[in-house]
């Protein structure tokens, strides 16, 4: 493995790379970013796939009586009870036995709400829940105690997900390791962050699904390490509010799940747009371009190469058309990860010292990044805004001849606990990017290397939601299906 340079190093690079950036004096402060025209996928025929046990077929089998929602409920929570200690999964476990017995008695009554009626739920413990505290894994912050859900929650409760608790993050979501956590695959690994507790529900049937967010690149990089799939929508695709805020311009609320139909149904709920995301499946990539860079991979481990050229391999042969991506350069990926470092921590340290957050108690690797945001200067920041607006337009327009950008989520295995600080910008420097702009993006599972998952990431422009879904649900169809978790 190359290790990054220290955290505060790092980010001393970052703002000196932001302050002397030369720009355009036309170019303006992107605040909010314009999603590019959406383009309609090009659902197959056939069977809409996945892996059995997903909440696709739990649904399916719920309806036809061969499971119950007392069933669903009892195994989730045995696995809550036989595990979350040892992982270090959740933060506040549930009590929904009256939940499960309403919901059950719907079921037999023929009221049945959707495909998430009865599905155990997790949510990340950053995001409001009626009735469980918020405390962001921390206790530098008085926890908070809403009354009423965020509206996601809202909408997957009205939905009938049966919420089981709130699970462990990364402090305040500010880290992609969850260090206090474990890899269900090797327990002297993290699970990846910030949304580490919801990869390990989802994995070890803690839950089918999990609500987690994605600001630089929490929900892909824990799919990527522990195995599972994680969607970062397109911004402003799902209702952000009632959460620890990380950073206003780049925040999104973002569901995990063991497969991309898993996702679509809980994109059904999220939006609450009319469109079904459902509708687009099966996908299909024939004749798309996909494009690839080496680039987002000069510093893979073999193993994570491998899987990666499995998987262009498998793209080509369901006939999408591979190309070398050109147009995207070094330039474009390191400044965007520097100016999403600097922006997002910038915007957290403001939230922190609003809300009146402890600095002394937190971790360290969180004190440091909210200690040194704190002393960057509005010029600074307003610097990130303009160059955000330049490489929006530069990324955008890597698209004018490929469909969809194809990449490791991240160019290494899971690293050891003890080793995981040394890796920060190493596991999320192939997300960042996609964040700063906007873009939809999506994690799959891509085989293991020496028996610990691998990721790819698929990348569409902004507004490209249904397509880019539409698109990694005929990909998923060609790699390696998810192992079972097995205690």
């Amino acid at each position: 493995m190359t290790s990054t340079p220290s955290t505060e190093s790092l980010f001393r690079t970052a703002v000196s790379a932001i302050q002397h950036f030369s720009l355009d004096l036309a170019q303006r402060p992107a605040f909010t970013l314009p999603p590019v025209a959406p383009r309609t996928p090009r659902p197959s025929r056939g069977d809409i796939a996945g892996p059995d046990g997903d909440a696709w077929s739990t649904s399916i089998a719920l309806r036809s009586g061969n499971t119950s929602v007392v069933k669903l409920h009892d195994r989730a929570r045995s696995r809550i009870e036989a595990y979350t200690q040892r992982l270090t999964a959740f933060e506040h476990v549930a009590d929904v036995s009256e939940a499960t017995m309403a919901l059950q008695a719907e079921l037999a009554a023929g009221n049945f709400r959707g495909p998430l009626h009865g599905i155990p739920l997790s949510v990340k413990d950053i995001i409001d829940v009626a009735g469980m505290p918020t405390t962001g894994s921390s206790r530098a912050l008085t926890p908070r105690l809403p009354t009423e859900d965020a509206t996601a929650v809202r909408r997957l409760r009205e939905a009938g997900a049966l919420i089981m608790g709130k699970t462990v993050t990364h402090e305040f979501a500010l880290g992609v390791t969850t260090p206090q956590s474990r890899n269900p695959w090797d327990e002297t690994r993290v699970p990846g962050g910030s949304s580490g507790g919801s990869v390990i529900s989802v994995v070890t049937g803690m839950a089918n699904v999990s609500l987690g967010t994605d600001t630089r690149a929490s929900i892909r990089v824990p799919a990527a390490l522990s195995g599972a799939v994680g969607f970062r929508p397109t911004i402003g695709v799902v209702p952000i509010d009632g959460w620890l805020t990380l950073s206003w311009t780049m925040d999104v609320l973002a569901p995990m799940a063991r497969s991309v139909r898993d996702i679509a149904l809980m994109m059904d709920v999220l939006t609450d747009s009319g469109t079904r995301f459902r509708d687009v499946l099966p996908g299909s990539i024939e004749g798309y371009t996909i494009g690839y860079s080496e680039l987002l991979w000069s510093g893979i481990e073999p193993g994570v190469k491998a899987c990666f050229e499995a998987a262009l391999e498998s793209a080509e042969k369901a006939g999408a058309t591979i190309v070398s991506c050109d147009d995207l350069t070094a330039e474009d990926m390191e400044l965007s990860n520097y100016a999403g470092m600097v922006l997002s921590r910038a915007e957290a340290a403001h939230f922190h010292a609003e809300a009146g957050t402890n600095l002394d108690l937190c971790i360290p690797e969180v004190r440091l990044q909210l200690t040194e945001a704190s002393e960057v200067n509005a010029t600074d920041y307003l610097r990130c805004l303009r160059i955000r607006d330049f490489i929006y337009k530069r990324l955008t327009s890597v698209f004018s001849d490929v469909d969809i950008l194809l990449m490791p989520t991240s160019e290494i295995v899971a690293p050891l606990v003890e080793d995981a600080e040394r890796y920060l910008l190493v596991l999320s420097e192939n997300c960042i990017p996609w964040s700063l702009v906007g873009f939809p993006a999506i994690s799959l599972f891509s085989g293991l290397s020496e028996g610990l998952p691998t990721g790819i990431q698929m990348v569409a422009p902004a507004g490209q939601d249904l397509f880019l879904l539409s698109a990694a649900h005929a990909l998923e169809q060609r790699l390696p299906q998810i192992p079972e978790w097995l205690p």
